[in-house]
This record gives structure tokens, C-alpha cells and sequence, in this order.
């Protein structure tokens, strides 16, 4: 800093020299009046007690202050020069002393001492402005510089100073869209597209420091100012057809109108359409241009008229038989810029198939006992409300506003429009039918219906959804009802499951264990006949309690009681699994014993004297899953029975005696 004002004083001294010379009286060898420096260099705002030099006098001669030196700085103390002054590089770089050595009132010699000011960094920059507002138009292109850098920099007196601008948001997201040129350049440039509808006003800090690092030890300064980008709207977007179907903001899906009119009738009033009346708007809404409309094609005849300021749509025309007109609709910008087209398409029909008719044949009205005239019939389902009594075209909507309605059998009520009004006061209780008639003015069509009118003291109760819709319950209700019933549902299901695990819980324990077991019946015995001959043992223990052979009887049909005992049982201890039948036969393996053993159950009945094994048959009431018991004490002829596996048939005559068949007539045993 100041570099420039370090250089020239030292040049500036051997021009002093050439231009003066030497001083009268004097030589170079013999100097009468002399400095140690003839240049100073000191820092600004330096405050210097010490001398700023010595200056040489020869004897006799004494120095002043020259008229030439700056005035108010120096004073000469014995020989010696000193600032008085603190120097400030912003109002004077360079300060000047001009030593004049006298021998009395002559001037000898003249010295010049030049006290050069240093720079430092000792002043904040400072913005031109506080705050700036600046309008940038949504439709500017990216990378657009905005405002020029010159308009936004700031000024620093220190002159040797670089400033370094920072951008800061306040809005949020906004330095998204702006950004600053450069680091030592404070110019505003766009950064990404505006949106008029998202973002219509920015604001910014903007930072000025005269240091590019604030953490080094070198003084440093900031200068602060507020920026604000106001964003305004551009014409992007064509007028817009409403409602739309779908709009993001930027395009509108637009609405198309619907109509109907009946055939042979001009109506005055606009048409009524569906969704709703033809309507736009500029879809820049912060332009918000006038739409002027224009039917563009599809109106044949002329039959429809269009205002081009408000789009109400009339007829000019009757229409004699049904047609349908696609009218094509303009929408322009008040300065013709942008436009959108869409259709109204109106159906012209037989108001014949469609006739005029009230929403109900009986109405019902109640009027307060005491009434004046002109007092308003009330709806008895809803006494707070006023009783309309309403006819109309369901399918010719436009014909609804051309409807009047008289009554034509009282004269203690009129009508006013769709509502029935007293004409006299009501003092007795009493109850009234009365006829009103519906005439359209357009078609001339007639519709008649009654009124059930009440005079009671007091307005009736509400009823029916009235009396429901009247009554509101807050949300702290509803939540306590419903932690109620949650309560009475979880105690039901409680008691459920206990009745049902008190009831049912045998079946459980089936289900989960599988089959279950069937105890071996009591005062029967296995038959050990047909077991293995390694796994039989025909070891006898007496019975506790024998029972005799009754004599043999022919049992009932279909009776399973058996008919003959046998001899002493082998043992009368339960019989272990391998003396049990299985739920179905198993064929034996040959290498199982000696002879071959196989399935002894059979459905088939065997012939009387066929030989060689004894087969226990089934009738087809029972189920291959029974337990089987056979008693019958082992024969000779055991052993040499074949291994024949005797196959089940289904095909027993019904009258077959349903048993068990053990070889001969005379040796039976009945499951």
C-alpha cells in the first residue's frame, strides 16, 4: 500500500539539489548545515514522540522553519526536527520540511526533508446504498447479468485496498437463483429459471471485505447492504378455460361445456351449461389480461350468440327439430398476444318426452300458532327452514328459471316465487291442503301439487334425518362410545372362548392328539391265533370270573352281541399293540414267520367247507377302522393256513348276515 509514494521522494531530492545547488557560502567539503536523512518514512495515524532527525550546524549559524514547509507539522527543538501532527495518509501522502540555515538574518543554506505517509488498512469500505431494490422479469434467460457490477460495488479510501463481495441469503432457497460474477466482482447474474408463482420476492445480504481471509492478523473491514429482487410476471401462459380438468400452474387441461335447450323455444336468459358457465382467465395470473370471446365455428344459423366480455351464451333462434351444435369458443388476450380455443357442445331436444313435474306430490308445511300475515310456511321435517315448494324440467335445466307458481283452491296463503307465505294471521289450530300449480312461461307447461299445512301451537319436533342432522356429538363423545363398545366386544370374546374351551375341549385334545385311542373292551380277549408263531403265548391264567357257554341263539338282525364264550382266556391283563387290530389290514412279509401270514379281514363271505384259513368278514355298515376282537381258541389247523390275501368286495347282497365268519357254521363270533 502507497508503494508509488515510496519511490518519488527519494528521486525527488537530487532535483531539489540541481535546481537550488549548493548553498551560498558553502562547499561540499566544508557543509555548514547538514541532515542525517533527507527522507522519512512513517506509517499513518503514528503517533512519534522521538525526533524525526539531527540536524548538523556549524558554529555561528543557527536553522528555522522555512515558509515552505507544511504548515502546522513540524518544530525544530535545538537541532532537532520533530512531527506534531499524526499523520493520515486519506489527507496528506507526503509531508514537506523546509530547514533554513541563517548566520543572523542571512539565509546560509536550505535543507528539504520529505516525510513520506504509509497506508494501512485503517478504513471500513462502504456501499453506495443501504438498500437496493431491483425488478427482474420471470421470463429472463439463465446466465443474464441482472444488475451491473459498477451499480453494486462498494468504495474503500484506502486506495491500495481490494474488496471481496460475498452473497447471502435471507429468503430461503433464493441464492439458487442468483449468484454473484465473480469474487472481486459484485455484478448479479441468474442462476436458474424464475417462477412469478413460486418465488415473487428475494432478498439478499451483500458483503464487502477489504480482506480475503477475516481470520489473519491484518485489519479487516466489512461493509454490509440489503438487496431485494423483485420478480414480475411475463406472458407465458395462453388464456385458460375453467375449471380444468388438471392445471401444475403452467398448463391447464381445459374445460369443455355442455348444454341442453328443448326444440321450438327461444329462451331469453343464458344457457345453462355443465361443468359451469363459459369462463376464462389469462393464465398469467400476475398480468391478468381481459378475455374477449368469440364463437369460431360449429353455429349454424347463426343460432347462438356469444358476449364477448362476459361468454354468456343465448340464442338468437328458435331451434325446430333436435340437432346438436359443436360450437367452437376463441378466448384472446385484450392485446390479441395469446389465445385458447375449446368446445361447447349444446343438444337441442323434444320437450315433449320430458315434462314439467314437482320433486314430490305431498309436501308438508307447519305454520305457529299466532302467525301474522305474511309469516313463511316452515318444512315440518325441518322447522328451522323454510318450505320450498320447487317444479322443473330434470333434463332442460335453462327452462327452470322461467317457472312461476299460484294457488289455485285458498286464499289464506300465496306464493312468492318457490315460498308460501301467510294472508291472514293464524289463530286456531287447524290443518290445510292446499294446490299449487307450476306454469312454465317458455313451453306453457303446467304442474300441480299439495301442501299438508299444520297450525299448531308450538313449531313440531323435528323427525327423521332432520332430528339426527340437528344433533352433534364431539369427538370426545364418539371416542368414549367407541372405548365402550371395544370393552362389551372384548369380555363377549372372552366369554366365548371359555364357554367353548368348557364344552368342546375333548374334541380339541382329538384334534391335536389325532386318533383317538379306544381302551380295549372289558371281559373280552385277543385272539392270539393269528400272530406270529415267535411272538404267541398260549400261557393260561384263569379268569376271575368264567362265564358259562350259553346255549346258541340266532341273534337279532344287525345285532353285534356275541354268541359263544371261549375257553380260559390266555390272560386277562390288557393286551399289549401288537395284539390289537389295526384300523386297516397289513399284509405280513413271508420272511416274517415261518408260514406266510397275511390279512384275515375281509368284506367276502367264504364258502362253507373251503379250507385252508379262517376269515373274519364284515358287513358294509362296518368301517375298515374298527376294532376287531375275535374269540375263538386256536385251531390245528393254524399253521397250514394259506397266505393267501383274501380281497374285500362291496358287492354283498343287502340281506347277508352281518358278522364275523370263522371257517364253520357251528364256529361264530359276532362284533
Amino acid at each position: 500500500m502507497g508503494a508509488p509514494a515510496l519511490l518519488w521522494p527519494p528521486l525527488l531530492l537530487p532535483l531539489l539539489l540541481v535546481l537550488f545547488g549548493q548553498p551560498p557560502g558553502t562547499s561540499a567539503q566544508d557543509p555548514v548545515c547538514s541532515v542525517d536523512q533527507s527522507v522519512v518514512q512513517i506509517k499513518e495515524n503514528s503517533s512519534i514522540s522521538e525526533p524525526l532527525l539531527n540536524i548538523s550546524v556549524s558554529d555561528g549559524l543557527h536553522v528555522i522553519l522555512g515558509s515552505g514547509s507544511t504548515p502546522s507539522t513540524f518544530k525544530i527543538v535545538g537541532n532537532q526536527l520533530f512531527l506534531t501532527v499524526t499523520p493520515d495518509y486519506e489527507e496528506n501522502s507526503m509531508l514537506e520540511a523546509v530547514l533554513e540555515c541563517k548566520r543572523g538574518n542571512e539565509v546560509v543554506t536550505s535543507l528539504f526533508v520529505v516525510v513520506s505517509i504509509l497506508d494501512i488498512n485503517d478504513n471500513p469500505p462502504k456501499f453506495p446504498f443501504i438498500t437496493k431494490e431491483y425488478n427482474v422479469s420471470e421470463d429472463t434467460r439463465v446466465g443474464t447479468v441482472v444488475i451491473p457490477g459498477t451499480e453494486l460495488a462498494a468504495d474503500d479510501v484506502d486506495k491500495a485496498d481490494t474488496l471481496y463481495y460475498t452473497l447471502q441469503e435471507v429468503t430461503p432457497n433464493a441464492s439458487s437463483f442468483f449468484s454473484l460474477a465473480g469474487l472481486t466482482n459484485p455484478a448479479l447474474t441468474l442462476s436458474r429459471t424464475l417462477d412469478f408463482y413460486k418465488n415473487q420476492k428475494m432478498t439478499f445480504m451483500l458483503l464487502a471485505q477489504d480482506t480475503w481471509n477475516a481470520d489473519s492478523t491484518e485489519p479487516s473491514h466489512t461493509a454490509t447492504a440489503t438487496l431485494i429482487v423483485n420478480v414480475l410476471p411475463a406472458d407465458l401462459r395462453t388464456p385458460w378455460f375453467l375449471p380444468c380438468s388438471f392445471s401444475d400452474g403452467y398448463f391447464c387441461i381445459q374445460a369443455q361445456y355442455r348444454g341442453v335447450v328443448p326444440t321450438g323455444t327461444l329462451l331469453s336468459s343464458p344457457l345453462i351449461l355443465s361443468p359451469g358457465p363459459i369462463y376464462a382467465v389469462d393464465g398469467d395470473q400476475g398480468i391478468n389480461q381481459p378475455i374477449i370471446y368469440s364463437i369460431r365455428a360449429g353455429n349454424t344459423d347463426d343460432t347462438f350468440i356469444i358476449d364477448e366480455k362476459s361468454g354468456n351464451l343465448t340464442m338468437s333462434k328458435s331451434i325446430p327439430s333436435p340437432m346438436t351444435f359443436t360450437l367452437l369458443v376463441r378466448a384472446d388476450q385484450d392485446d390479441r398476444a395469446r389465445y385458447s380455443i375449446t368446445q361447447a357442445i349444446v343438444e337441442a331436444r323434444d320437450v315433449s318426452g320430458n315434462p314439467l313435474q314437482f320433486s314430490q306430490s305431498l309436501y308438508h308445511g307447519t305454520v305457529v300458532l299466532g302467525s301474522e300475515a305474511g309469516t313463511a310456511v316452515k318444512d315440518r321435517t325441518s322447522p328451522s327452514e323454510t318450505l320450498r315448494i320447487q317444479a322443473q324440467y330434470s333434463d332442460f335445466p335453462d327452462l327452470n328459471s322461467d317457472i312461476t307458481y299460484q294457488i289455485i283452491n285458498s286464499s289464506d296463503f300465496r306464493m312468492d316465487k318457490d315460498v308460501m307465505l301467510t294472508t291472514k294471521a293464524m289463530k286456531e289450530t287447524a290443518v290445510f291442503y292446499v294446490q299449487v300449480e307450476a306454469t312454465s312461461t317458455v313451453t306453457n307447461d303446467t304442474a300441480t301439487t299439495v301442501v299438508e299445512i299444520q297450525v299448531s301451537e308450538q313449531e313440531a319436533p323435528s323427525t327423521g334425518e332432520g332430528a339426527t342432522g340437528d344433533h352433534k356429538f364431539s369427538t370426545v363423545d364418539m371416542a368414549v362410545l367407541g372405548g365402550v363398545l371395544g370393552a362389551l366386544l372384548l369380555l363377549a370374546l372372552i366369554g366365548l372362548v371359555i364357554l367353548i374351551h368348557k364344552h368342546y375341549r375333548h374334541r380339541f385334545n382329538c384334534c391335536c392328539k389325532g386318533k383317538a385311542k379306544v381302551p380295549p373292551p372289558q371281559n373280552t380277549y385277543d385272539n392270539l391265533t393269528f400272530l406270529p408263531d415267535h411272538k404267541t403265548s398260549w400261557s393260561s391264567t384263569s379268569n376271575p370270573q368264567p362265564q358259562p357257554d350259553p346255549e346258541p341263539s340266532q341273534p337279532p338282525s344287525g345285532s353285534h352281541s356275541p354268541m359263544s364264550s371261549s375257553p380260559t382266556p390266555p390272560s386277562s391283563a390288557p393286551p399289549s399293540p401288537e395284539l390289537r387290530a389295526s384300523g386297516s389290514p397289513k399284509t405280513v412279509q413271508a420272511g416274517d414267520s415261518p408260514s406266510a401270514v397275511k390279512s384275515i379281514l375281509t368284506k367276502e363271505r367264504r364258502p362253507e367247507g373251503e379250507g385252508g384259513y379262517k376269515a373274519v368278514w364284515f358287513g358294509k355298515d362296518i368301517r375298515e377302522d374298527a376294532d376287531v376282537v375275535v374269540l375263538n381258541e386256536p385251531t390245528a389247523d393254524m399253521d397250514s393256513a394259506s397266505a393267501t390275501e383274501s380281497e374285500g368286495s362291496d358287492d354283498d347282497e343287502p340281506d347277508q348276515k352281518k358278522g364275523l365268519h370263522l371257517g364253520a357254521d357251528i364256529d361264530h363270533t359276532y362284533i
